[in-house]
């Protein structure tokens, strides 16, 4: 059967009501729009007579609207804002006026700002509130992840809390809920201030009531920090500019005075000049500084004695020394009593000294008057010595005759080192250095800058350094000079040593010892024998058991002596029992398990190449010479003095 339509088989009647149905529907729509148009609240579309559809439809539009235009208002608030950070120059007014704002933005009972310590420590701490009334709290300072700012400072990620003080999901510390609840806050929403990666410090709104900060609150306040953060950057920048164009300021006032009386420093500089290269003698250069400065002038040698005197007097031995190592530490003239004294320097080579009297006040200008005279007179001593020095350059450089003859002569050698300004009766360390494709000119012109004495000997570059510590020194040197000249240079060190006899002794060690590290391929190294495990026992000529065996086992002894375990007998039967582990075990009846676990704490002990050829046979030499020794101290200390 075919079903009827409802149109065609429906009474007059019922087509009338339809027709007036869908007429109120459509009415009740057009009336929903028209106060959709004119802004109506949500109340009254709720009057309107319409089915329910069409009416949630209505104020769903109302609350899009109504999002829309709230969202409109604060997007204008926040460009205002932002636009009236940027006209601000203060670091603090900023930060003010974005506490400030931020509450207005979010209608919240408090702002506050937090800046990260710049200690590095990760804390952060209380730097401006506003509508805050607890002194405790604005004192607040919130340790790395401590409270929701500490967390927020740690992770650059912003976190909103109804309920803060029974929030389980923040570290509560005694002094933040002390100063929280002080306060009276309950409801928290803390946004990252960043530059960049840079979480700078921590934006906070804040309510004395319970209160779910929405997304768009978070986002809003979190646009608003970005803005802020950019401002106190800039802030920042500008106060550091200021600062530093005050400093320039000062410092071209402080340049034009240095420069007046640079002019007038290098006047009198160039007068001495003229008199020194003149041929003039001490007591003219010594008259000539005291016309000049307008005081007595004695210029002495670098044992004291008097070289020349213009006036003045002779200042106490024991005064002048100390005022001599007081200006060669310092590098200036320094003030002794009431008379200044300059230390007469070569680089690091003292030559005398220059003593002013009759002027216990002396201006900056004067003061490097007086220093100039200083160099005008090193160049005076420097000239007076240099045939002194042709002679020792023709018997060849100290160095060399140091380690021919040690045993010749070694008075004059003490002497001419002390001339040089190196004491030889001091400990120093003797290096030799080997440097393929360099030559030993250059080596040596580059050693020296680095040593107390350097020169060629017997075609290879010798240093000697005061320093009690050979094997450190070689380490360094050979990298730095390997780097700056750009090719392996290898080093061998001994010492220290003290007298000729024993320099040139230490010497034959040092050579034996950068011979070694050839050998080994050690090529571009420094070392001195202790560095060459049982190597450097066969090649010192003090040789060290205790100290070998102490450097290859002493991590294995200290472990066994503080805890009582076996690991030193374990690493003995490992090694006898040519690494089985199973004849191992045998050897010490325990599990083999047992004998694995430890052999595991003997690697993390003496590092993961332990097993190694090289360091094997190191460890195997150690322990058979304690075993000679029978484990005690005292023999070894023994063996060591043989």
């Amino acid at each position: 059967m075919v079903p009827l339509s409802p149109t065609r088989n429906a009474s007059p009647r019922w087509q009338h009501d339809q027709v007036t149905d869908t007429r109120s529907e459509g009415d009740a729509a057009r009336r929903l729009l028209e106060l959709l148009a004119a802004g109506a609240s949500g109340e009254e579309l709720a009057r309107v007579p319409a089915d329910s559809g069409t009416r949630q439809l209505a104020m769903d539009i109302r609350r899009t609207l109504d999002a829309h235009s709230r969202r409109e208002a604060e997007l204008t608030a926040l460009f205002a804002t932002a636009s009236d950070l940027a006209r601000l120059r203060d670091l603090d007014a900023v930060l003010r006026s974005i506490v400030r704002r931020a509450r207005m933005l979010l209608g919240a009972d408090v702002s506050y700002l937090t800046l990260n310590d710049d200690s590095g420590d990760g804390s952060t701490y209380m730097r401006v509130t506003d509508g805050s009334a607890s002194a405790l709290f604005q004192q607040l300072r919130l340790g790395a992840g401590e409270g929701l700012g500490g967390l927020v400072a740690q992770t650059a990620r912003p976190y909103a809390t109804r309920d803060y003080p029974n929030d389980e999901r923040f570290d509560h510390t005694g002094p933040i809920d002390r100063a929280v609840n002080d306060e009276g806050l309950i409801a928290i929403l803390g946004v990252p201030l960043s530059l960049g990666e840079r979480v700078i410090g921590v934006l906070f709104a804040s309510e004395r009531r319970p209160r779910s900060f929405s997304p768009d609150e978070v986002a809003l306040l979190s646009s608003f920090a970005d803005h802020a953060a950019i401002a106190i950057d800039n802030a920042r920048l500008i106060e550091e500019s200021t600062a530093a164009l005050a400093e320039l300021e000062e410092a071209n006032k402080t340049i034009k005075a240095h420069h007046e009386s640079l002019a007038r420093a290098q006047e009198a500089h160039d007068r001495l000049t003229e008199l020194v290269l003149g041929g003039a003698d001490v007591p003219e250069i010594a008259a000539a500084v005291a016309s000049v400065l307008g005081g007595g002038i004695v210029v002495c040698d670098a044992d004291g004695a008097e070289l020349g005197r213009s006036g003045g007097r002779r200042p106490p031995v024991r005064a002048l020394s100390r005022a001599i190592a007081a200006s060669r530490a310092a590098g200036k003239a320094i003030a002794e009593g009431d008379m200044w004294v300059c230390a007469v320097m070569a680089g690091p080579q003292l030559l005398g000294s220059i003593t002013l009297t009759g002027r216990p006040e002396l201006s900056d200008a004067d003061r490097r008057l007086f220093e100039r005279a200083g160099v005008v007179t090193a160049l005076l001593l420097l000239l007076r010595r240099s045939a002194a020095e042709a002679e020792d350059r023709v018997r060849g450089e100290l160095v060399a005759d140091l380690l021919t003859a040690p045993e010749r002569d070694p008075a004059t050698l003490l002497d001419r080192g002390r001339r040089l300004g190196v004491d030889l009766t001091a400990p120093h360390a003797v290096l030799t250095l080997h440097a393929e494709g360099i030559s030993r000119a250059r080596l040596a012109s580059v050693a020296a800058r680095r040593a107390a004495l350097a020169g060629v000997f017997a075609e290879q570059v010798v240093m000697l350094v005061a320093t009690d510590r050979p094997g450190e020194l070689a380490r360094r040197t050979a990298s730095e000079l390997t780097a700056s000249l750009g090719r392996p240079v290898t080093v061998g060190a001994a010492g220290p040593a003290a007298g000729p006899t024993e320099l040139a002794r230490a010497h034959a060690e040092s050579v034996r010892c950068v011979r070694a590290l050839l050998a080994l391929g050690r090529h571009g190294h420094g070392a001195a024998p202790e560095d060459l495990g049982f190597v450097g026992l066969v090649l010192s000529d003090r040789t060290d058991v205790a100290t070998f065996v102490r450097s290859t086992l002493g991590p294995v002894l200290d472990y066994d002596s503080a805890r009582g375990t076996e690991l030193l007998r374990t690493l003995r039967a490992y090694f006898a029992a040519g690494g089985n582990l199973t004849r191992a075990k045998d050897s010490l009846h325990v599990h083999v398990n047992t004998v694995a676990q430890r052999l595991e704490r003997i690697g993390s002990l003496l590092g993961a190449d332990w097993q190694q050829p090289d360091r094997a046979l190191e460890l195997q030499l150690a322990l058979r010479l304690h075993t000679l020794a029978g484990g005690d101290r005292s023999v070894l200390g023994g063996m060591a003095g043989e």
